[in-house]
């Protein structure tokens, strides 16, 4: 098996190696992939041949540290301990479920008083409808609001006390942060009680139209401003003005010294904004394209202001999450239509792990943030957990989308078995796709080809 093991991964790393773009490689991998294959059942395997293993050999000379570096890169592990960030205070924009209830989830666990914004809240049953564009099931549809997640926050941190006397709390608060004087209101209150903010993370994403089926896909003169307009102009404007407002608060915190102790993470607050590949690469429309793009440029360019202030910025790109919607959109048979086909099911990340990577990144003794490039650059939630050694709530560690673990079965396999009549790739290919990365460059030429 180590053999095998050894020679899929050679031949993935060489067909890489001499790839341009993405379409190139997978017009490379498919072409070699199909020597692997037997031509009739009675023939050999060409894998048993020293010959091409040679040959493989010869032909990348860096093969061997790619695959060395990459071995224990998914593998499942016992979760790390979570910093300790007891005295700061979060402000999780978006937190009504989804992936910022996750990260609210994270940060109160690790200490932080977390304030859980969003507009859905039980106050306000008719507006909570009208605010709910997505179907989540049956379990979230009647409560996915800050109220809930406030609520199973504080039963995990009564779960965590039970171990470790240690936990934040959860405070909801309700906040159209597309209405800047309610966004006022939110940062006075945090004032008021609190006297600072060492995190800011902006998570909220207002539900674009048909976001579970294929016309989320369109081409975008049809899409119109229809798409344009909740990405973009609320979106993208909230962002911005919550950036905004909260900034001189977190001037101020970063002043402070009291009730952090010289033994916990660093007083340097962070604000975090949640994008996604998207903002790199082209996915699923030019709207969602364009605002996740923004999103990183936004933090890119607010580090250069707030450098001086000793306030870090980072945009944050999750991998395939299990949100409540897309979990329903998958038991609905609409995921893959609205998606393309990716992952879910076996690579998909709980909506905790990027709030796992958040309290990382805010903890100085790892590195995690110099590791990323510094404030104001990109973290991958798949590639920090594989950094710092954190997996996620279940004990796995989904690969990063541009890591060849993730590509290959999800975009270039189910591609190449269509060409090979009935044939199907073994599994002892699919079952060991070294964790190699694309490079960003390679990434960002474009998707997989359709065909």
């Amino acid at each position: 098996m180590v053999e095998i093991t050894f020679m899929i991964s050679a031949l993935i790393v060489t067909a890489f190696s001499v790839a341009p773009s993405v379409e190139a490689f997978t017009s490379n991998f498919r072409s070699k992939v199909q020597i692997l294959l037997p031509s009739s059942a009675s023939s050999p395997s060409i894998l048993t041949s020293s010959t091409f293993r040679q040959q493989l050999i010869n032909n990348n000379k860096t093969i061997t540290s790619s695959i060395a570096s990459s071995a224990s890169s998914t593998a499942n592990g016992p979760q790390i301990p979570l910093p300790n960030h007891s005295g700061k205070v979060a402000i999780v924009i978006g937190s009504s479920r989804g992936i910022g209830k996750g990260i609210a989830i994270e940060c109160a666990l690790s200490g932080m008083t977390v304030y859980v914004v969003g507009r859905s809240s039980r106050s306000d049953k008719v507006a909570y409808k009208s605010i709910l564009k997505r179907d989540l099931g049956e379990e979230w549809n009647d409560d996915s609001t800050i109220e809930r997640t406030c609520e199973d926050i504080q039963e995990l941190i009564g779960k965590q006390k039970m171990l470790s006397n240690s936990g934040g709390k959860a405070i909801p608060v309700t906040c159209d942060v597309a209405d800047q004087s309610q966004v006022k209101s939110l940062i006075e209150k945090v004032k008021s009680e609190q006297g600072r903010c060492d995190l800011l993370v902006y998570s909220a994403f207002p539900t674009p139209p048909n976001l579970s089926n294929a016309k989320f896909r369109d081409e975008f003169w049809k899409q119109n401003v229809e798409m344009w307009d909740p990405l973009c102009e609320v979106g993208l404007r909230s962002a911005y003005m919550s950036c905004c407002e909260t900034i001189p608060l977190m001037i101020d915190t970063a002043k402070l010294s009291s009730g952090i102790s010289a033994t916990q993470s660093n007083n340097r607050p962070m604000i975090v904004l949640v994008s996604s590949f998207g903002g790199r690469s082209y996915a699923f429309n030019v709207a969602y394209g364009v605002q996740k793009a923004a999103l990183d440029r936004l933090a890119s360019d607010m580090a250069v202001q707030l450098k001086q202030y000793n306030i870090d910025t980072v945009s944050l790109y999750p991998g395939v999450v299990r949100t409540e919607g897309n979990i329903q959109a998958l038991r609905a048979g609409t995921w893959e239509e609205a998606t393309g086909g990716m992952d879910l099911e076996n690579n998909g990340e709980t909506v905790r792990f990027s709030g796992r990577a958040i309290v990382h990144l805010m903890d100085s003794t790892n590195g995690s943030l110099e590791w990323i490039g510094g404030s104001g650059k990109v973290g991958v939630v798949a590639e920090l957990a594989k950094f710092v050694g954190f997996v996620d709530e279940d004990g796995r560690r989904p690969p990063s989308i541009r890591s060849l673990r993730y590509l290959l079965p999800s975009f270039v396999f189910p591609k190449i078995e269509k060409e090979i009549n009935g044939g199907k790739i073994p599994d002892f290919i699919k079952f060991n796709i070294p964790d190699y990365l694309l490079p960003w460059d390679v990434f960002m030429s474009g998707p997989p080809p359709e065909d």
